[in-house]
């Protein structure tokens, strides 16, 4: 079987063009089936519906939500749909499973005056201090995953023009513009900050770690991590909560669903619409808290 994965997995990296992340997510799910099948020696030909079924019991098993058993589905699915299709099997077991019922939950989004706390929190004029203030700015002013903003490269930055470009899932690009505060604290990054982090090599990446290499999405979470605190923000604050206030603080100015659709990058406008339903509770709270008869 984990040949028949290995297979999967480079189908979905190679032909259709499935980001980093989204392979690795794969590759999770369907190694907790490989082990299933293993310890129940369950040959691909002699698994049927009902131990589709019994592998997402286990999952529910070990404490995992719906979420996460829904995306395990996907993943065996898609996986069998694959065996169809290079005609490895001639049956699929997941036809007939159902997804276990999942409710969206609205995304945690950060208050404009704890992002204000944020971005202000112990800000200082050293290399490192300039580039976690860049990064921060960068991440709130548009919106970018945080493995997108990692990977930016110097000549993806268009100060004058007051945009940059990113590559999203897929291998996508997009164009996002720059607010003016942080083109402001990425000029100051550029002429004082990344010269002297990127003394020890030639890297093209725009962030760079104090040996001069490229910065990682677990560094970014840690610098972010010290940030909250220093800013008194007790939540536990990861990047796509700033992702998610990008948004959210958009829409409640008025901004078209569509145009934050192709700011985040979003191949489907339904995964936006999740923000209108904040908004909205936004606005019953304001209502609720202002309103003389609410």
């Amino acid at each position: 079987m984990r040949s028949h994965v290995a297979a999967f997995l480079n189908y979905v990296r190679v032909e259709r063009g499935l980001a980093a992340n989204s392979v690795a997510a794969y590759r999770r799910d369907l190694e907790k089936f490989a082990r299933f099948c293993e310890e129940r020696r369950l040959g691909l030909e002699r698994v049927g519906r009902q131990q589709v079924a019994d592998f997402l019991g286990r999952l529910y098993q070990q404490g995992l939500d719906s979420r996460s058993v829904a995306r395990a589905l996907v993943a065996v699915r898609n996986f069998f749909r694959f065996l169809r299709q290079e005609e490895i099997l001639k049956h699929d077991p997941t036809e007939h499973v159902e997804s276990p019922r999942t409710w969206k939950r609205l995304p945690k989004f950060l208050s404009m005056e704890e992002v204000e706390r944020l971005l202000a929190a112990a800000p200082d004029r050293t290399p490192r201090g300039l580039r976690d203030q860049a990064m921060l700015e960068v991440l709130y002013a548009t919106g970018v995953r945080v493995s997108e903003l990692v990977n930016l490269k110097v000549s993806d930055v268009q100060l004058e023009a007051g945009y940059l470009r990113c590559l999203g899932k897929g291998n996508k690009e997009r164009v996002v513009p720059l607010g003016r505060k942080a083109a402001s604290a990425l000029e100051a990054y550029l002429r004082n900050g990344r010269p002297r982090l990127g003394k020890r090599g030639g890297s093209a990446h725009l962030f760079l770690s104090q040996r001069g290499r490229g910065m990682t999405r677990q560094n970014f979470w840690r610098l972010l991590a010290a940030r909250a605190r220093a800013a008194g923000i007790r939540a536990r604050l990861t990047p796509h909560v700033l992702r998610h206030s990008f948004a959210t603080h958009l829409l409640e100015r008025g901004a078209d669903l569509r145009a934050v659709q192709l700011l985040l990058g979003h191949a489907d406008i339904s995964t936006t619409q999740i923000y209108t339903h904040v908004a909205q509770e936004r606005l019953r709270e304001i209502y609720r808290t202002h309103h003389p008869r609410a």
